[in-house]
């Protein structure tokens, strides 16, 4: 499953990608202690998760929410590896997209003079 980081702008979009894709139900609390409930107890195996140009959604959703996110996913992860799970949960971030850096006005200037 791919979640598409250019439409993740807020945790809502997060939540709400998640729940249908995994099929969470009517009751799915979209927050994340009700996500660690349903990744880690709730959803068969295996999920593969791959985050694509999940540096958009890190600057939309800002840095600290971003780490709390992207550190339940790789606990879910972890704990299905420490539970020798054959069929597990995995996450992974693509690197693909990596944002270029305009360049410094001195850098613009040198290039037109």
């Amino acid at each position: 499953m791919e979640i598409d980081g250019r439409k993740v702008r807020t945790e809502a979009d997060l939540h709400q990608f998640l729940a249908r894709a995994l099929d969470f139900g009517p009751y799915y609390g979209a927050n994340l202690d009700a996500l660690w409930d349903r990744l880690s107890m709730g959803v068969p195996r295996p999920v593969v998760v791959v985050w694509t140009d999940w540096q958009v959604s890190e600057r939309n959703l800002g840095a600290e929410r971003f780490e709390r996110i992207r550190g339940l996913l790789r606990a879910v992860e972890a704990e299905d590896r420490e539970a020798g799970h054959e069929e597990r949960f995995t996450f992974e971030l693509d690197d693909l997209f990596v944002p270029k850096e305009p360049p410094a006005v001195d850098e613009l200037r040198q290039r037109q003079g």
